[in-house]
């Protein structure tokens, strides 16, 4: 995908406010590169910002299907504990997504992750989406 998130939802952000933390800073920055060239990083720090969860959470589930641990830059796993930690009213109407999360979460081996993720991940499991 060439275009941006600020493309794809006609949503523009501009310059971030004078004073910005380097987290907003970032993801006004990720906002206007194309969708297509955020990797896994980028994806990692949208989704938890809750941004353009639409088009990113697609993207990410094909990353997980790929490596369920996939990698930014904090620890493996942080691109699935941060989709996974998506709110409930997401997968509520998304499924078909849900049902790819699902199958991810249920090929990772729960010794591997840190005790948050593990958590967020048996929460998710026992959901009904």
């Amino acid at each position: 995908m060439q275009q941006s998130l600020e493309e794809i939802e006609g949503n523009a952000w501009g310059d971030p406010p004078p004073g910005a933390s380097r987290l907003v800073v970032t993801v006004h920055a990720l906002r206007r590169r194309p969708v297509g060239e955020l990797g896994v990083e980028g994806l990692r720090v949208l989704i938890g910002q809750r941004e353009g969860l639409a088009t990113l959470v697609p993207l990410a589930l094909g990353e997980l299907e790929r490596d369920p641990l996939a990698e930014g830059d904090f620890y493996p796993g942080d691109l699935l504990a941060a989709v996974v930690r998506v709110p409930e009213s997401y997968w509520r109407e998304h499924r078909d997504q849900a049902v790819r999360l699902r199958a991810v979460t249920e090929s990772v081996d729960l010794g591997e992750l840190d005790e948050g993720t593990r958590g967020d991940i048996a929460a998710f499991r026992g959901c009904e989406y």
